[in-house]
């Protein structure tokens, strides 16, 4: 008998990069490097379950800037490219190592993985991920939920609201055009919540969203089952909110799983480590080193001296890993089961790049965690079912709230970023001065404010911000941020006299995302 839901929930998000006028991008390597580690293995992992008939359920947000790369053509040939570039390192690595008998069994190991990846790519998705999405949505397995449209942080957007329903539309509508329905639910961009957002979500039929654990705690009234039941808001939107110990178990690299010696270490790459002219044609043209994702050692010692890499071991682990994250779960459950007059649910998110890149055996510790859980009193849940089966829950007001440092907004305006936030409000307020001003314009003008609410959008990342305060890509993230402003203000300096019709259409094809997005959203 199941006493309680184990609610697995992925959020799958990249900002939206995409160069078509360079041969190679930095940026987009890191795309390739995302979908080759993280949501390939996902999806091939998911359809093994499936054919096999194991029960198994999750909830994940494809964001839509994410969605919108995986449904680009040019990136797709690019990906394809880019594995075919793997492989090429393989097989060299197969001929360099040939006298080093473990360096070698681990050169075949990642051809081995490699050729299956292409494959599963190439026939069994066709070059369309999106597609394998949308199967395992069609088979009820994957509750697939939407996001801000650029991932925007909409507490510091509400100083204009139409920011925030323009974050929300454009992510509903392009929801609705790239996975074929409508979203029921919505991950926060970083979990942030203003009280106020719940209506918002509610004018577009959004049932659910997730918070962290104080967004729960400290509801008004207190959340009566803490963070193991959802709230519902004043405006009926179910706000569930994440479980820290399941989380931080597995989220951890110091005290959760992904830490553990056995696992194959994420910064050691070949292409860091083997002669620059050998390992040339493999990594940035222009010399900057980057991963190759050939990594022979496991995490031990420092980074120069570790032990190799042995995946029988590391499969070991993932099992034991895998059995006793179940077994605390079951544990947790029958306590909870106890003391509430509804089936618990325990809410574990977690970035989806986690399982897969950054902790490379983590799509195999979830393809044993469902498994076990086939046997178990926890059943694992989408967010979506747990509401049809459980419909009743109290009426509360959540706390204003993040999963960032320090709980609340700090990451994303603090002295390294907050110059930025004059900008955004200085354009938004314009592009809604720009919206009434033109309710019905011709073509031309059109396209123009279209072009202003994309470069709009992508200006609003909440990556750009969490990027300055981490210091780490820092001079992209503040281009990025500034070349979107410029395009936004040229576009809006000629609007009124008309615009060089090329120069249009070179903006509309660097920055094609959301090609039926509608400016008048604005004006409302």
């Amino acid at each position: 008998m199941k006493s309680g839901y184990w609610g697995l929930f992925l959020h799958a998000h990249l900002p939206y990069v995409r160069h078509p006028e360079y041969d190679y991008f930095l940026e987009e390597h890191w795309f390739f490097e995302a979908l080759a580690e993280c949501y390939l293995p996902l999806l091939r992992r998911c359809s093994i379950l499936r054919d096999e008939g194991v029960p198994f359920h999750f909830t994940m947000s494809l964001t839509p800037t994410l969605a919108s790369m995986l449904a680009d053509r040019l990136l797709m040939e690019r990906f394809t490219g880019y594995m075919a570039r793997t492989i090429e390192l393989a097989e060299k690595e197969i001929l360099r190592t040939r006298d080093q008998p473990e360096l070698n069994r681990l050169a075949r190991f990642y051809m081995d993985r490699f050729t299956i990846k292409r494959r599963f790519f190439v026939d069994s998705l066709g070059k369309d991920v999106l597609a394998g999405f949308r199967s395992l949505a069609d088979s009820g397995h994957v509750e697939i939920v939407t996001c801000g449209a650029t991932h925007g942080f909409l507490p510091l957007l509400a100083y204009h609201p139409p920011s925030v329903k323009a974050q929300i539309e454009v992510a509903v509508n392009t929801h609705r055009r790239l996975l074929g329905r409508d979203p029921a639910g919505i991950m926060l961009p970083e979990c942030a919540y203003y009280q106020g957002l719940d209506e918002v979500l509610a004018a577009y039929n959004l049932r659910f969203f997730i918070m962290d654990s104080h967004g729960l705690l400290y509801s008004r009234p207190r959340s009566l089952f803490g963070v193991f039941a959802p709230i519902y808001t004043p405006a009926g939107v179910a706000a569930f909110a994440r479980d820290h110990e399941s989380s931080k178990q597995v989220w951890s690299s110091k005290e959760g799983y992904p830490g553990d010696q056995a696992y194959r270490d994420f910064y050691r790459d070949a292409g860091f480590d083997l002669d620059m002219e050998y390992i040339r044609p493999y990594v940035s043209p222009d010399g900057i080193r980057t991963f190759t994702g050939i990594k022979y050692h496991r995490i031990t010692g420092d980074t120069e001296h570790k032990e190799l890499y042995e995946p029988e071991r590391a499969a070991e682990r993932v099992r034991e890993h895998a059995a006793n994250f179940v077994f605390n779960r079951e544990r947790q459950v029958e306590h909870l089961a106890g003391l509430m007059d509804k089936p618990p649910i325990v809410l574990s998110p977690y970035d989806a790049e986690l399982f897969g890149h950054w902790w490379f055996e983590g799509p195999d510790f979830l393809e044993h965690v469902f498994r076990r859980m086939a046997d178990s009193i926890i059943r694992p849940v989408t967010l979506a079912r747990y509401l049809e089966e459980n419909p009743t829950h109290q009426v509360a007001t959540p706390c204003s709230s993040s999963w960032g440092d320090k709980g609340y907004y700090e990451v994303w305006l603090n002295g390294s970023n907050d110059w930025i936030w004059r900008y955004l409000h200085n354009a938004a307020i314009r592009m809604s001065g720009r919206a009434r001003q033109y309710p019905a314009p011709d073509p031309l003008r059109r396209r123009i404010l279209n072009q202003m609410a994309r470069e709009l959008l992508l200006a609003q990342s909440s990556d750009w911000p969490f990027i300055m305060t981490m210091g780490t890509s820092v001079e992209y993230a503040q281009k990025r941020f500034n070349l979107h402003v410029d395009r936004f203000n040229q576009l809006d300096a000629i609007l009124d006299d008309g615009w060089d019709e090329d120069k249009l259409r070179a903006m509309e094809e660097a920055d094609n995302i959301f090609p039926d997005i509608d400016y008048s959203v604005y004006a409302k």
